[in-house]
């Protein structure tokens, strides 16, 4: 045993020597690859994980503490009611408006707090699938047709696959549902709409904090005067967090008050001195996170306050470093493309371009497959398409991209794996893939 041991740590440390002794660092291409991975990490980091992923770990955070588990038992648990658990799921995007790995925290709450397989499978596809903000867009950039085709796909999408993961591992499902029958959850902490008050102040301020920038062209509507106003939104908002924590999580008003000075001051102050409009938001959320994480984690009113704070941080050590993985092998394979920047992975652009037009079956599984294994940031994935389909590429494949893509990616996946282990995410991925396919095939045809 101890010899195999060895002979695999022997056989890792010649596969990095071979890799690093034939490493091609004279091509272009893989200096292009590099520096494309560089560009998604740092555009990633800038972009979405201080005013996206760290307030989705608090969300998280909110449903593993404040969250019953009687509660999650009660609408996702094996003894729901399925139409009542998979509608709660299917209809989720419209409220989060959220990523691929935004949802993750949020999934992985859920599924430990005792949510079956179907409806916590429901809710992973359907978080960044019906973003109703991406609905919108697509249907106004990309034609009608494929707005109303992607809001049926997505919701039927949730549905079917969380019913299909739920019926493949029935026997697990089983004998999840017998244990929850034996459960006997203890009484309420504070009423529900309370709860309730809080998880949903801090949805709301997550969706106008990365409330998407219009296209260019629109310069009036209702939803360019949200994107020009929605920073001042996102403070009206911070109201009622500042309600939420002195009445419902009774943290001493003092606290809360000073946290929100020195926040509201190093908003104005970052607005005001730094040009950059991008960076300039960042100053006050990180301001925010620090001082919601200092006043719970030294309230001694509450120790579910302190908890909260802890469950977040556990929710990030878990999920962030597989993210990163994820970004930077996704980066390097499959390029970098952003805003007004396109720079080509290993992986030529122009190789996908060509690979996705028409209307065949493996136009269709390509398109599929790598929209399963990109990232797409909330809204990205529309002027993505958009500039593909202007290269030639077919509708079909085009809505297989959107229904793969935005549910999952590289480092999405690494994540589930670690929730649901290699075989459920293996099965999940290949559900989304193959009815993505057979849903662009059948859209290619009809129009």
């Amino acid at each position: 045993m101890e010899t195999k041991k060895e002979i695999k740590i022997l056989g890792w440390i010649i596969v990095v020597f071979l890799a690093a002794f034939f490493l091609p660092v004279e091509s272009a291409v893989f200096k292009e690859a590099i520096r494309a991975t560089f560009d998604l990490v740092k555009w990633y980091a800038r972009e979405h994980v201080i005013l996206c992923l760290l307030p989705a770990f608090f969300i998280a955070g909110i449903i593993a503490v404040f969250v019953s588990q009687g509660s999650v038992i009660k609408y996702f648990g094996a003894n729901a009611k399925k139409w009542l658990a998979y509608t709660v799921a299917a209809i989720s995007g419209t409220v989060l408006a959220v990523c691929s790995c935004t949802i993750l925290p949020l999934f992985s709450s859920i599924h430990k707090r005792g949510a079956g397989l179907g409806p916590a499978i429901a809710f992973l596809y359907s978080g960044p699938a019906i973003n109703i903000l991406a609905i919108i867009l697509t249907a106004k950039i990309l034609g009608f047709e494929m707005g109303l085709a992607r809001v049926i796909g997505a919701v039927s999408f949730s549905v079917i696959i969380g019913l299909l993961m739920s019926f493949i591992y029935r026997k697990e499902e089983k004998i999840k549902k017998e244990q929850q029958m034996n459960i006997k959850p203890p009484p309420e902490s504070r009423p529900m709409w309370q709860t309730m008050f809080h998880f949903f102040t801090l949805v709301v301020i997550l969706v106008f904090a990365n409330w998407g920038q219009p296209d260019k062209d629109i310069t009036s509507g209702a939803w360019f005067w949200i994107w020009s106003n929605k920073w001042l939104i996102t403070a009206f908002l911070g109201l009622f967090l500042i309600y939420s924590l002195i009445k419902i999580l009774k943290i001493k008003w003092q606290w809360v008050l000073i946290s929100a000075i020195i926040t509201g001051l190093s908003a104005y102050l970052s607005f005001e001195f730094i040009e950059n409009t991008k960076i300039a938001p960042l100053v006050p959320m990180i301001f925010a996170i620090a001082a919601i994480s200092i006043i719970t984690l030294k309230d001694k009113n509450n120790p579910e306050n302190k908890e909260w704070t802890i469950s977040t941080w556990g929710f990030a050590k878990q999920i962030m470093p597989l993210l990163a993985i994820g970004v930077v092998i996704a980066g390097f394979l499959l390029g970098s493309t952003h805003d007004e920047v396109k720079i080509a992975g290993v992986i030529p652009n122009e190789w996908i371009e060509n690979l996705v037009g028409g209307n065949s079956l493996f136009s269709n599984f390509f398109a599929s497959i790598i929209g399963a294994f990109m990232y797409f940031a909330t809204l990205t994935e529309v002027p993505i398409l958009q500039g593909l389909m202007s290269a030639g590429m077919g509708k079909g494949p085009a809505l297989a991209l959107l229904l793969a893509g935005p549910s999952l990616s590289l480092p999405n996946m690494l994540v589930i794996k670690g929730v649901l282990g290699t075989q459920k995410t293996a099965v999940y991925v290949a559900l989304v893939v193959v009815m993505a396919t057979i849903s662009g095939l059948i859209f290619g045809s009809l129009v």
